[in-house]
């Protein structure tokens, strides 16, 4: 991961000098002192004080030239989520823009997701924010900035949160930078979320990269040589250098393409950056007449630019030794706009706050009004992300109408797709298609280049089975949305005769559940206007009639739920099977109740028990451990030593007697997780070595990091696969053997 330097206020407002005047700068310091007070007393799981983190957000944004406005909510974005400012507050000091701005960051609060799944609240949460971006960019360019800075510190967190941010980030942050065209924060998200949930193979090619790191700056310093030869003789003004490929771009490479590191030649780039368009073709033409193009890696991003904006000649040539070699040529203005994408589009205009110059290719970006669509159409949370990630996130390919204007659509996508992104009208009476002067059926995948003719009749009509050919949750909306009118009665009887008689069929009666307050509800939760909304959106098929029925009978179940608990906790503490220190000094009780571990966790003799492993200890087979009743969570397994564990917990009488059953069979199955410490001097090589004597004793590395302190003493802690507790004390053995390791030792978080 490249190194992170940790900005000072002071640091920020230097860099808002470069371009602000003493206003604006004003401005942006009282946003902080406002932030740093109402942060006053609070502190990240790292241990720092609370205000460096809002600094380095406002950093990241005054380094992208953005506005005062921009700056200022970075500073703020989170004091309505953690502190008692109210967004009014800062609407109030601020204005309405940078109230706008935090309140798109902010997320929903979780009271009101109480009787909601993690899953859901995430979801609600990225739509929120999304809609919030589709109408002020700004708050995306904020958000992007958090969770920078969040992923440089992830390491303070638990390894488990660490992956499913770092899921998340791969997942929707590192695609937004990518579709704004940021490429120096997509670079960096993606990195180091590989970093998190795939650190060996991240290690993996850091070292292979580093192995050959002389060999291929040679070639490179030799291929620049040459080509700078070449270029004086055209009287051009340029800037050349070699870039490297990024660490996540080769892991997809070799995954995608089921290349072996030795087999990926292009881990090294030349770029030329020179000062019009005209030079980039002339550079190009001198390129080309130097060394032999390889077919089909010619690629004209000036003349077609992708659609967030990014402009760039590429082609791949046949360099010195016989070696392909990767060269990019583009102009500074189009240098810009790849690394910092949109923000490079905003001019920032001295002495008028808030207000941004937008060029024809910001405007290009259509993706804020697919987002709005997206948002009218779909009523999910989830199903809105899932359009989101299809549509927009995924890769795109670029067709032509037979008057050369460019449409972009999600790889995979067919002449419907098109039609219906052209317009409505366009896509319902479509009967055909013609490709590159050729009629193709409907199933055609579209490719990059080609020229689509949509036939048409006024007479058509969709068909049904259209929903199937599509990819688009445009198009596929707008086919629903057709029949969804047509069949409107039939569907709205169709629907309520489907939800009664799934309630009839859980022995209940439908007319107890289907109040106009239960009905109301369900019509919140779905976004709907009405019950015949409703009704018919059941009828259709876009909402099941059990989803709405588990809806109406939430409450019923919760309360079912709990008392069930309540009487499993109830029968396991009546059973005499508390833990006293009179049971600890004599033998355990024939009857003592049996943790299962080959198929899974249960307490013998107790079906339907919730229960866990700590996740503070990651008890394992062998290990000796003890349960704690957990109100309303059934029974969580701890290690026996776990500090945990405490005196509280022994004088409630919440503790029982467990033990491991079956601990001799699956010996091959590494079932468990467990959490290691390794404490060493930090040698040249020394995370190397420990990651493959690591590798000679376990399956699977599940996560690896580490810090080095003041003393040169490295400290690296890993989550390793186990089938026991005799596997992982051979695994900790392991670890003492590696030259320069001094401790290696099991943690508790």
């Amino acid at each position: 991961m490249s190194k992170y330097h940790e900005m000072t206020h002071e640091e920020v407002l230097a860099e808002c000098k470069k371009y602000m005047n003493d206003e604006h700068l004003a401005f942006v310091e009282s946003a902080y002192e406002f932030a740093k007070k109402a942060h006053e007393g609070q502190f990240r799981v790292s241990g720092q004080p609370y205000i460096i983190h809002p600094t380095q957000v406002a950093g990241t944004l005054a380094t992208l030239r953005l506005d005062p406005d921009t700056v200022a909510a970075g500073y703020l974005h989170d004091t309505v989520e953690d502190t008692p400012v109210t967004n009014d507050d800062i609407k109030e000091k601020f204005g309405k823009d940078v109230a706008f701005i935090v309140d798109g960051v902010t997320k929903l609060s979780k009271i009101q997701y109480k009787s909601k799944s993690h899953e859901e609240y995430l979801a609600d949460n990225h739509r929120k924010m999304l809609i919030a971006m589709a109408k002020d960019l700004r708050v995306i360019m904020v958000k992007l900035a958090d969770r920078l800075h969040n992923m440089h510190t992830l390491d303070h967190l638990r390894p488990d949160k660490q992956r499913r941010i770092a899921d998340e980030t791969l997942d929707i942050y590192a695609p937004l930078a990518d579709r704004l065209g940021i490429g120096t924060i997509k670079w960096e998200l993606e990195d180091m979320s590989l970093h998190y949930l795939n650190p060996q193979q991240y290690y993996r090619i850091v070292n292979l990269m580093q192995s050959k790191r002389s060999e291929r700056e040679g070639y490179i310093a030799d291929a620049i040589s040459t080509l700078k030869q070449t270029l004086d003789s055209l009287g051009i003004k340029y800037e050349i250098y070699g870039r490297p490929k990024h660490i996540y771009s080769i892991y997809k490479k070799m995954v995608n393409k089921h290349k072996d590191f030795s087999e990926i030649y292009d881990l090294l780039a030349v770029r030329v950056i020179v000062k019009s368009v005209k030079d980039c073709y002339a550079v190009l033409g001198a390129v080309h007449t130097k060394w032999k193009p390889m077919p089909g890696r010619f690629k004209d991003y000036i003349a077609v630019p992708k659609v967030n904006g990014y402009q760039s000649l590429h082609t791949t040539i046949i360099g010195p030794g016989g070696k392909p070699l990767e060269i990019q040529i583009r102009t500074e203005a189009m240098h810009q706009v790849a690394e910092y994408g949109v923000a490079a589009h905003w001019a920032y205009k001295e002495g008028v706050k808030g207000e941004v110059e937008q060029t024809d290719a910001n405007k290009k970006l259509n993706m804020f009004q697919e987002i709005l669509e997206l948002q009218n159409e779909t009523k999910d949370s989830h199903e809105f992300m899932k359009s989101v990630k299809t549509d927009i996130f995924s890769d795109r390919v670029y067709v032509f109408t037979p008057k050369g204007d460019v449409y972009e659509l999600p790889k995979g996508s067919g002449p419907l797709d098109f039609a219906y992104m052209i317009h409505s009208e366009v896509g319902a009476h479509s009967v055909g298609a013609r490709i590159n002067g050729k009629i193709v059926p409907l199933d055609y995948k579209l490719k990059t280049g080609d020229i689509v003719e949509m036939l048409t009749q006024a007479s058509s009509r969709p068909s049904r089975d259209w929903v199937n050919l599509v990819k688009t949750s445009r198009a596929r909306n707008k086919i629903k949305r057709f029949f969804k009118a047509e069949d409107r009665e039939e569907n709205i009887e169709k629907g309520q005769n489907m939800i009664e008689q799934e309630l009839s069929n859980r022995d209940l009666v439908p007319k107890e559940f289907m109040t106009k307050a239960d009905i109301q509800r369900v019509i919140d939760h779905f976004n709907y206007h009405n019950d015949e909304e409703l009704f018919a959106a059941v009828g259709y098929g876009e909402v099941s009639a059990a989803t709405v029925a588990n809806r109406l009978t939430e409450d019923l179940r919760k309360k079912a739920e709990d008392e069930k608990q309540r009487q499993l906790e109830e029968k396991i503490m009546n059973a005499g099977q508390q833990s006293t220190e009179e049971d600890n000094d004599s033998d355990a009780p024939a009857d003592i109740m049996r943790v299962k571990h080959n198929n899974g966790v249960m307490v013998q003799g107790v079906s339907d028990l919730m229960l866990h492993l700590a996740k503070c200890c990651n008890p394992v087979p062998g290990d000796p451990i003890i349960g704690y009743v957990t109100k309303g969570r059934g029974v969580t397994i701890h290690r026996a030593d776990c500090p945990n564990i405490t005196e509280e917990a022994k004088k409630q009488g919440r503790l029982i007697d467990v033990a491991w059953e079956n601990i001799s069979k699956d010996k091959n199955k590494e079932n468990y997780n467990a959490d290691i410490e390794i404490y060493g001097f930090n040698r040249s090589r020394l995370l190397s070595d420990v990651i493959n004597a690591l590798n000679s004793k376990t399956k699977n590395i599940v996560n690896i990091s580490g810090k080095v302190d003041s003393n040169n003493m490295a400290h690296i802690y890993a989550i390793v696969s186990v089938r026991d507790a005799a596997h992982l004390e051979d695994i900790l053995s392991r670890m003492r053997d590696v030259p320069n390791v001094y401790e290696a030792k099991r943690s508790i978080n």
